[in-house]
């Protein structure tokens, strides 16, 4: 069924805030952040910070993912009295691995308007500007936190032909790093952090030159890794030559030796016997 977004009608507005420098917030977002009733927020002290410093003051109601849904009548009270609502979350684009799909999907269900302004989001900028192919792409946001699904993940994505591309934490980075080199491969990356404040950082290379970079850093990261361009096959190497293609990669002999057992669907202490019969 149709709807005319712009029909005089009680709207939720998803409203992106800057991600990092405060100049990126638009003209309209300060328009309709003026306008609207009231602002659910992922973090009401954060949005707070962003309403003073553009001279604006609105009732706000904290909306996460551990509340969320006891949001949902509150957000229909509102629409159905006629006031217009906005959500913002703590920093870029509503409902892009941050809380608010729910709400989204509750005014929808009961007709009301929902209109989403363009603004920040932190993996286009990441992603244009890391010198990997941007078209097609495939937008995955943050791994799973726990190391062995997170592998299984990226076991899935490894034939994937378009460039990935990930959020991830400092804490976390080194592990995800390594983890993508073991399933992955070494491939084109390119790690973007602190996107539009002043320590902005652009990390360019293959996953094994970044990982030892990867030392003290701060900030929120995109990762940016290139596509798997064609399905490899290894049948046309002995078990000796598909050890050494790792080899000159960078990878150490045993997670060289992983890596084939794993490409090959074979036991790895075969691969071992069999490379080093060879020496």
């Amino acid at each position: 069924m149709s709807q005319k977004s712009y029909n005089n009608t009680a709207t939720l507005y998803l409203i992106p805030t800057p991600i990092g420098n405060l100049d990126d917030i638009t003209l309209r977002a300060v328009k309709i952040l003026n306008e609207v009733e009231v602002i659910f927020c992922e973090d009401t002290r954060i949005t707070s910070l962003l309403l003073k410093h553009l001279n604006i003051k609105k009732k706000l109601i904290s909306n996460h993912k551990f509340n969320e849904s006891n949001n949902e009548n509150k957000i229909i009270e509102y629409l159905s009295k006629g006031f217009n609502v906005g959500l913002v979350t703590d920093r870029g684009t509503p409902i892009i691995s941050d809380p608010g799909f729910e709400l989204v999907k509750i005014a929808i269900d009961n007709n009301y308007n929902v209109v989403a302004l363009p603004g920040p989001t932190a993996f286009v900028p990441a992603l244009i500007c890391s010198g990997i192919n941007p078209q097609p792409f495939l937008f995955y946001g943050f791994l799973n936190n726990k190391e062995s699904k997170l592998k299984k993940e990226l076991e899935e994505l490894k034939s994937v032909k378009e460039t990935l591309i990930f959020y991830e934490s400092p804490h976390r980075i080194n592990r995800t790093l390594n983890d993508m080199l073991d399933v992955l491969g070494n491939r084109k990356i390119s790690i973007s952090r602190e996107i539009s404040k002043k320590f902005e950082e652009i990390y360019r290379g293959m996953i094994n030159e970044i990982i030892p970079e990867m030392i003290d850093i701060k900030g929120e990261m995109v990762i940016v890794v290139s596509g798997n361009d064609e399905i490899k096959t290894f049948e046309h190497l002995s078990i000796i030559e598909h050890v050494n293609l790792y080899l000159k990669e960078g990878m150490t002999s045993m997670d060289a030796i992983k890596k084939v057992s794993s490409d090959r669907n074979i036991n790895k202490n075969e691969v071992y016997k069999e490379y080093h019969r060879g020496e």
